[in-house]
This record gives C-alpha cells, structure tokens and sequence, in this order.
C-alpha cells in the first residue's frame, strides 16, 4: 500500500481506505451467540458474576473436513468481530483488517476457517457496559462488573465451544488483541497449535498505564458522563474525543508523523493567532476524535484500557518463565521497529521467555516507519510472514504452491550443494537426533538440510529480515537477533551443536562471539574463507590490489567480511581462548584436504570443531 494513512477501518485508527480490493471475502453477516445463561454466570476474576452473556462473531472460509484449519483473529482495543468483506452492498468500507483476510492474503480464506469475535467488554454486539442490565432493565454502565484478559478469552472459548471447535491452528492477534493471543496459549495449551502475538506486550509499562488513565479521566471529568448512565447522543463526546486523540498519538511514530503533518498548517499559508485548529496534525486527531465518538461507547473504553492495565503475565504466574512453562504451541512473535507504545524490547522479554522453556518461537522486529499502527499498515510484510508461518504450521514439511522452500525439496539443490561446500562437510559432522544452534543462518537452507537429512531439532538466528522471513517460510525456528548483542537467554550447553558458518569473519568481536557460542554449545562448529590461500596472496602481491576469489567475491568496499584471517590466525585464537580444536577440516573446491603445513597456503576454506569444558 502506497500510502499508509489510506486504510481500512482498524484496531487503534480510523484510517479510510478509498480504494475497495476486489479479493474480498464479500458480504458478511455479524452473528450473535448466546454462550452465558442468566442462571449459571461466569464467575470474573475480580470475584463477581456476570449473565448472561451475548457475543457478536464473523466467520470467512470454511470449516474443513478434519477441523484442523481454524484461526481465531483477536482484535484490538476499538475493534469489533468485523474483520473483513463488507456488512452490506452499501458499506463504503470493509472491515478493519480486509487487507489481510481474504483470498489469497495473508490470512487465506481459501485455506482457513476464520473467526473473529467482538470480546467481552465490546460495544458491538457482545455483552459490555453498554448492554442492557436483565436486573434493572437499564444499562449496565458503571455496573459493570470489570473484567479482565483473561476473562475475555474464556467467554471466546465458550463461543468456540458452541461454535463446535475442537482445536485452534492458530490465534492471532495485534496490541490487546495479542495480550489475548498469549491468554489463549497459556489458558488452553492443547487447544492451540501456535500462537501469533503482534506488536503486543506482556505487561504494560507505567508509560502506557499513564496515557490510559490521561484518556479515562477525560471522560470521567466530561459534564455529560453522568456517573456512566448517560443517555445516547447526550454522552461524554468531548472527553471520549480527547481520550482517544491521546491515544492515537501512541499508535503514530514521530517519522510517521513528520513525514505526514510536519508543522503544516492545514487551510492557510500563515498563522492566525488564535487557539483554534490550525495544523494538519491537529485537525487530523480532531477528525480521529470525532470518528470514534460515533462509533464506540465511553464506558466500554473505560473498561477495556482498565483491562489493559492488569494485564501482566509476570505477576500472575511469578515470573514470564514461568507463565510460558506448559505452553504447547509454536509461536511467531513480531514486533515493529518504530512501536514506541509496545517496544521491540517488550516482544524481545516474551521471545526470550519462551527461549528458556525450549519452546518452538520464530521472531522477527519489521522495519516500518508506520509506529504501533504497522500491523495494520503492512500488509505484504506482515501478511508474507502469517501466510508462510500459518502454512508450514498446518501442513509441515510440504512445499507450498507458490514456490516456497520447505524441508521436502532441500535434498535437491545441487546447485547450492555446490556452492556451499562446508554445507556438507558440516552435516557430516552432526550426529543424528541432535540439537542444533545455527548463527547466521541465511535462508535456513542447512537448518533445512539437517532436519531431512539428520532429523535434529533445532533453530536458527539471523539479522536480516528477508532472510527470517524465508526460514519462517521453510517451517523453522527463526530468532532475528544480531549475535553480537549476546545469548543471554540460551541456557549454558543447550545445545549439542552450535554451527557459526562462514559468519565469524563478519563480526565486531569474533573473541567474545566464540565464547557465547562455546558456553551456549556442548561443540562448536565454525567455517570460515581463507584469506591467506595463494589466490589471494598472489592478487595481492602481483597486482597489488585486494583480492577476489570464488570464496571471496566482494570487493573491498562492499564486502561484509571485516576480519582477514587465515587458518593460523584462527589457531592462535583458539589458543587464545583456550579451546579444544577437536577436529580441523581444510577443504579445497569440493574435496578435503590432509592437515599440515601447506593447508594454510592451499585451503580456500576450513571447517573446524571445537569445545570447551
């Protein structure tokens, strides 16, 4: 999408899309569902009942014959159970997320049975605030019992319940939708086969709980509130206005918005002096003020952001570690670089949790300038990750129509066989069935490679975004993460392999990386070019000029390769370091060499394996 503030109806903004794609799932129905009865309440977590209980659902796709192709959408705090295709012909605007459910999107119809319900709390059809209380015949306003995450993701269970669902592929969702997303997997481990949580949090910070209690006492403070039984059209508009211009202040980033308002004033060329609107900003979250206040119910957002609040998954289990102890699915964490609402950081502590139980995760931190909105914002980014992670997950280890590589067809690319010489020289050094690390690893090809060939189980770290997508694409286990910044959150010898190929030469402190990598693994396998083969050395000394080579194809001032080392080099280091060379592998084109005097004048590369008591 060209343009990013042209989109559709969302989770925390009230962008316009203009543009109507054709791919749509077309007109859908809001269905509402019974799933609490008056006479056996739901008991809430903060002690008090509450029946009965109505929740306003969608669904797109259809059900398969096995019912293993469900996934549940979890909206955000302004959402509602219409995520996509259009309510009726006259609809100007599809739902909040039409650009990435639907044929062929990120979120494929044509494979998945898809759910979105409107959660507990809601002012679109499900029980809320603004609900009708069957013991005063009012509305329930301050009434209200309050309510949490975790209840939301019960009363979405009960529907599913009702529903027929035996089993979730996968649950998705972005900001508190995402809380909920990690509610599910935590509450019903064997219910979910992986869990998608986007631009979420485990826990919010003071920062975030101040902007939701700035929002919540501009209501509160709005003449209109009336102790929340405010009548319709009579109700706290000012305040719920200025709440949520606060809030979209949070979900924007400060290039999003620079680049979109700067201080452009929006109908005259100088200033007028006066306090009324007058720059582009500020007539924009006006509009944003206006929009929601036609939309949504005051009580509810007092409600939802108070449920925002509480939510924290260290607190309630003792420790994040803890709270992802007997989580069962696979995870896909994704956060967004500019999100300074839930930072990167926040996505990082679950990743690394969930490091610590061993548990099956891929993250990946997007490059979007579009700030906590991006996962609204991007849809060929985002959708090219859910669309690979959603498939390998529901049919491992088959190749995908459009193209994708997978483990099936690693074992016939040749080519790359050639290419990659120490690719073989390392598999043969894996003994089979075990666990395996790999640094840097590209597009996951050897990771691949050895599930196929080995059957390990293992994953993978790289730092470059396409190259994490492409093994997400594959079914593996991606972390995105510079090595250099440390493996605090890998546990002494967790591994029985780690593998850093043809990486070690690109790194700021080689010393300290090897020593992560020999604390992290039980043997370290590291392949590396060899600067001081006599190519090199005879381009260097009779043409006086920076060698280039097969194995070295860059030239100097666009090579990623910082360190020049040879095999001697690489010796003194692990002297050095004290490490145990347990075997050293010259290879020269497609073939090992014997070791010896000559290997550091004859090897175009070397494989070497290493450990450390």
């Amino acid at each position: 999408m060209k343009d990013a503030w042209l989109n559709p109806r969302d989770f925390d903004s009230d962008v316009v899309m203009t543009n109507i794609e054709e791919n749509t799932v077309g007109i859908v129905q809001t269905e509402t569902l019974r799933v609490v009865e008056a006479d056996k309440p739901l008991q809430l977590e903060c002690g008090k009942t509450l029946g009965p209980i109505d929740m306003a659902y969608e669904t797109y796709g259809e059900l398969n014959d096995a019912g293993d192709n469900v996934v549940l959408i979890c909206h955000a705090l302004s959402g509602n159970a219409h995520a996509a295709g259009f309510n009726s012909p006259d609809d100007k605007k599809p739902g909040w997320w039409d650009i990435m459910v639907g044929p062929g999107k990120g979120i494929d119809t044509d494979k998945y049975f898809v759910i979105c319900s409107n959660f507990l709390g809601g002012c679109s059809g499900t029980t809320g605030p603004c609900s009708i209380n069957a013991a005063t015949g009012k509305r329930y306003g301050l009434d209200f019992p309050v309510i949490t995450v975790a209840d939301m993701v019960k009363v979405q269970k009960l529907l599913l319940d009702k529903l027929g669902i035996k089993g979730i592929l996968a649950v998705i969702g972005g900001s508190v939708g995402g809380m909920q997303v990690l509610q599910w997997a935590i509450a019903y481990p064997n219910f979910v086969k992986a869990a998608i949580p986007i631009a979420t949090t485990t826990h919010l910070g003071a920062q975030s709980i101040a902007f939701d209690a700035v929002g919540r006492n501009a209501i509160l403070a709005d003449s209109n509130f009336a102790g929340g039984q405010y009548m319709e059209g009579k109700g706290p508009d000012r305040g719920l206005a200025i709440a949520r211009m606060i809030g979209h202040i949070t979900y924007l980033s400060e290039q999003g918005m620079r680049e979109k308002f700067g201080r452009q004033l929006r109908n005259a060329q100088d200033y007028s002096y006066d306090l009324n609107p007058e720059f582009a900003v500020e007539t924009y979250l006006d509009h944003q003020g206006q929009s929601f206040v036609e939309r949504f119910d005051a009580n509810s957002y007092l409600y939802l952001t108070r449920a925002a609040d509480y939510f924290d998954l260290g607190k309630d289990y003792g420790s994040l570690k803890k709270a992802f102890a007997n989580a069962g699915c696979r995870f896909l964490v994704i956060s967004f670089a500019s999100d300074w609402l839930f930072t990167p950081a926040q996505s990082r502590a679950m990743v690394d949790a969930l490091v610590a139980n061993n548990k099956d995760v891929s993250f990946c931190n997007i490059a979007s300038p579009y700030g906590h909105d991006a996962f609204l914002l991007e849809p060929e980014t985002l959708g090219a990750f859910l669309s690979g992670f959603l498939y390998s997950t529901h049919r491992p280890g088959v190749k995908r129509e459009n193209g994708g590589t997978t483990t099936c067809d690693i074992r016939d690319s040749e080519h790359a066989r050639r290419i990659r010489v120490d690719y073989e020289v390392i598999e043969s050094l894996i003994e089979p069935n075990s666990t395996v690390l790999d640094i840097g690893c590209g597009d996951g090809e050897l990771l691949a490679r050895l599930m196929a060939d080995k059957n390990i189980k293992g994953g993978g770290i790289e730092l470059d975004q396409d190259l994490v997508l492409a093994c997400v694409d594959r079914g593996l286990s991606i972390i995105q993460q510079d090595v250099e910044q440390g493996l605090e959150n890998f546990a002494d010898k967790s591994y029985d392999y780690v593998i850093l190929s043809q990486t070690v030469q690109t790194v700021k402190n080689p010393e300290e990386v090897l020593s992560e990598l020999l604390r992290v693994g039980k043997k370290v396998i590291v392949s590396f070019p060899n600067f001081a083969h006599w190519r090199c050395r005879a381009q260097l000394f009779l043409g006086g000029r920076a060698p280039v080579t097969k194995q070295l194809p860059f030239d100097w001032c666009n090579s990623p390769n910082i360190h020049c080392l040879s095999l001697k080099d690489f010796d003194d280091l692990c002297r050095r370091l004290r490490v145990k060379i347990e075997e050293k592998i010259p290879l020269v084109k497609t073939r090992r060499r014997r070791g010896g005097l000559a290997s550091n004048l004859f090897a175009e590369q070397a494989v070497y394996v290493m450990s450390k008591e």
